[in-house]
């Protein structure tokens, strides 16, 4: 039996989506159903997306912490579409987890059923949380903490090394492109994969590869922005300008790498706007980029892109875990530098992803003998 055992921190939206999933396409298998979309990979190696067992969670807030994962996943403040719920994990309990910068101050400010209402239970040690991670033999950790949590990402990144266990990190904090952290993970034998999620169809990904498009047709762009508006828990957690340092560099790096020459910092900005209640986990992009093209001649785009946020980035994170599987039973370790780049926003080095996709292809059918980079995380080219 084919089986990736899985722990999650943050029972947010995005592990709502991605534990819908993994069930929504186990059930679909079972069924004999042949026509099931959302999947650009449907089997990695030998591994389906139903193969994934999710066996332990954390979280901080009071309405999660002592329930059941199928209960926590829905637990407010979570407001992402429920696709699918024909499912229970009555054996796995959310442990209570740790705080440290994982909650900003201004989160108070607002009604609970739109913000984090931090539990009362005991906060884990690190040898609490490798403890548990060993007890319920977990593989691969799955990091969905909110942005700016530092020093969160980086208790739970020692964890995983004391404890044998791979990091699949969804947020932008540097842990699979920083070299130290990478070397860390290489010299402990643990494949890793980061960081910062890219999600099927968002923002990120439409705007490389319309910049590359661009660049690739003969057109010079002059400046761009993506401005982005939500209102799930993320976006009200990215209010506070103070934790957005690692986010803001991770989605500029990833459209300014699609470039021959990086536009001046002046005349790119990305990043998010605003917090809209209503619009829950429904993100909505503006986007533009302004070039110039035969004989100087401007030329603008403008694009407005509407996706639901959480479930696009299950669409990827699905082949993370899977990729993070792969090198555990083929001995790889450290950063992987194929499925990071397809996946993530900020990997150890930067591809066009058209060449991530096949480089992702080559590792999936074994014939790529890297798997994990081997380059120090310095400034890369673009592959």
């Amino acid at each position: 039996m084919n089986e990736i055992r899985v722990a999650i921190v943050g029972v947010g939206n995005c592990a709502s989506s991605l534990i819908q999933g993994v069930n929504y396409y186990r059930a679909a298998a079972a069924a004999g159903t042949s026509d099931v979309i959302g999947l650009a990979n449907p089997m990695v190696g030998p591994y389906a997306p139903g193969d994934i067992k999710f066996v332990a969670a954390f979280d901080i807030d009071k309405r999660k912490v002592g329930q059941a994962l199928h209960k926590a996943m829905f637990a407010k403040p979570n407001n992402t579409k429920v696709f699918y719920d024909d499912f229970t994990y009555n054996d796995v309990v959310v442990k209570m987890g740790k705080v440290l910068d994982g909650v900003a101050s201004h989160m108070a400010d607002y009604p609970e059923h739109q913000t984090f209402v931090v539990s009362d239970k005991p906060q884990p040690s690190q040898a609490d949380v490798v403890e548990t991670l060993k007890s319920a033999g977990v593989e691969i950790l799955i990091n969905y903490l909110p942005v700016g949590s530092q020093q969160a990402t980086e208790f739970y990144a020692e964890c995983c090394l004391k404890a044998g266990v791979s990091l699949v990190n969804c947020i932008p904090v540097f842990i699979a492109s920083d070299a130290n952290w990478a070397q860390r993970f290489r010299d402990a034998g643990i494949p890793c994969v980061g960081d910062d999620i890219k999600a099927q169809v968002g923002a990120t990904i439409t705007h490389r590869v319309l910049t590359r498009m661009m660049q690739d047709r003969g057109a010079t762009i002059d400046a761009t922005y993506q401005l982005n508006t939500g209102g799930n828990t993320d976006f009200l957690n990215m209010l506070n300008r103070s934790r957005l340092g690692s986010k803001k560099t991770s989605k500029t790096e990833a459209v300014q790498s699609q470039m021959n020459v990086p536009l001046p910092s002046d005349q790119v900005h990305i990043g998010p706007a605003d917090f809209v209640p209503w619009q829950k986990d429904n993100k909505v992009c503006f986007l533009r980029i302004e070039a110039r093209g035969w004989g100087g001649v401007p030329l603008n785009l403008e694009l407005r892109l509407s996706v639901e946020d959480s479930p696009n980035s299950a669409g990827e994170s699905v082949d993370a875990i899977r990729c993070c599987k792969l090198a555990r039973d083929r001995g790889i370790a450290g950063p992987l530098e194929a499925i990071s780049a397809y996946t993530m926003k900020h990997p150890l080095i930067q591809h066009v992803d058209s060449k991530a996709r096949e480089m992702l292809e080559q590792f999936i059918n074994g014939a790529s003998p890297a798997g994990a980079t081997k380059a120090a995380a310095t400034k890369q080219p673009l592959a």
